[in-house]
């Protein structure tokens, strides 16, 4: 039976070719006739029209190129239009085809069994112009979505990939930048007679913005720091690179706690240094970073020591007979506020004591339902006090790893273990 289109009015809206949705519509039927009425309707709406007899045929043109749309009737010999939509849904192809069954059936399962294979709609017999035109801008519409989904998801895609080169160039670049970050802290352990300074530094990432080192004033004294730059990023990074700098051991002479002196350099009282430093970054950096210190001068013949405590934790001393002491007075950071005064504590080491100055990253550390704290770290210390210079460091951090259950540390790791003879 042949299906006869209603006379078609005036057009009504933009065709859906014109959207450029829809371009190449196939025509399944085994009636020629059939197939001159729908095709001829299509082609004089803009579409490129491709015809085909049977299922078999209309698969060899939708697997040698993909049409956009096709209409296709349900009831035909051999393969039938829900076979053949079965296989035309198989077809490997990169957008989506829009598929409508021409059927006379009315039954409520012969429609759950078209949706099942793959159809997205139905046209019953007799075909009506206005209709049929409906429902290919119907069609037309679902297929722009598709492709500009399809586009949105390609250019997700490329970016991503993108990203993730720039990130891997980015990765490469901070792994370096570690290797750099790491050797501003060089001799990890190293003897200046009558003491022993072992150093740790473990960034929470891949640089951080603690920074530990040593720096000897002629022959007998020693200078010894502890810095926790705020954040543990880059910037923190760059700013202990500069820090370094400016406590060189190499470079004596461009170091701010050393002052010219008959014969070498002599050693600046602590507060001063750090009131330097507190104006260096006032005047020189238009950074919101600022910098917690601990800045020791020992007389390598007495013990005696200076320091300046600027924010940082408390330094602990663990003495010969097994005493845990805190000294300091807290005090600001450095860099935080302009007029920011310092001031000094002074402690004598004796023969057999140990002086550990960690960053809070130590003293934070996650442990049980809190955090380490003094208490705990001064435990930790009397734990491993018969381990030596970077041994103990080693044995600290472990136990540090035990605390927190072998989670990741959240924040930058450093430490400074003086060990004094005397």
């Amino acid at each position: 039976m042949y299906t006869a289109l209603a006379q078609e009015g005036p057009p009504r809206g933009r065709p859906a070719a014109a959207l450029g949705a829809v371009r190449t519509v196939l025509v399944l039927d085994d009636s020629r006739a059939q197939r001159r009425m729908l095709g001829a309707s299509l082609s004089r709406w803009g579409y490129e029209v491709i015809e085909a007899g049977t299922g078999e045929e209309a698969l060899a043109i939708c697997a040698a190129r993909p049409v956009d749309l096709v209409i296709s009737d349900w009831m035909m010999p051999g393969m039938d239009g829900l076979e053949f939509c079965r296989r035309f849904r198989a077809l490997p192809r990169e957008d989506y085809g829009y598929f409508i069954l021409l059927t006379s059936r009315s039954d409520r399962g012969d429609a759950a069994a078209g949706l099942d294979v793959g159809a997205d709609d139905f046209l019953s017999k007799p075909v009506a112009s206005d209709e049929l035109r409906a429902r290919i801008q119907a069609g037309a519409r679902i297929i722009a979505m598709q492709r500009e989904l399809a586009q949105k998801n390609r250019l997700v895609s490329e970016t991503l990939a993108e990203i993730s080169t720039l990130y891997d160039a980015i990765d490469r670049d901070l792994i370096e930048a570690r290797k750099l970050q790491q050797s501003l802290v060089r001799d990890r352990c190293r003897d200046f007679g009558a003491a022993r300074v072992s150093l740790l530094l473990r960034p929470a990432g891949h640089v951080g913005g603690d920074l530990v080192g040593t720096y000897p004033i002629g022959d007998t004294m020693l200078g010894a720091y502890a810095i926790d730059v705020s954040g543990h990023g880059i910037a923190s990074a760059l700013m202990t690179a500069r820090l370094a700098a400016h406590l060189s051991a190499a470079t004596p002479e461009h170091n701010v706690a050393l002052a010219a002196a008959p014969g070498g350099f002599r050693a600046r009282p602590p507060a001063e240094v750090a009131a330097e430093l507190n104006a260096m970054l006032q005047r020189d950096l238009e950074t919101e970073l600022y910098l917690t210190m601990l800045l020791i001068h020992l007389d390598l013949r007495t013990g005696e020591a200076r320091m300046a405590q600027c924010g940082h934790p408390h330094p602990i001393i663990h003495r010969a007979s097994g005493a845990i002491e805190q000294p300091g007075e807290g005090g600001l950071p450095v860099g935080l506020l302009p007029d920011a005064t310092f001031s000094e504590t002074r402690f004598t080491l004796r023969p057999g004591d140990r002086l550990l100055a960690c960053s809070d990253g130590v003293t934070e550390c996650p442990s049980g339902d809190g955090m380490l704290g003094s208490e705990g770290l001064g435990a930790l210390v009397t734990r491993n006090a018969g381990l030596r210079d970077t041994a103990f460091l080693e044995a600290l951090m472990w136990d540090l790893s035990d605390a927190a259950d072998g989670a990741p540390f959240p924040d930058d790791i450093s430490a400074l273990n003086l060990e004094f003879s005397g």
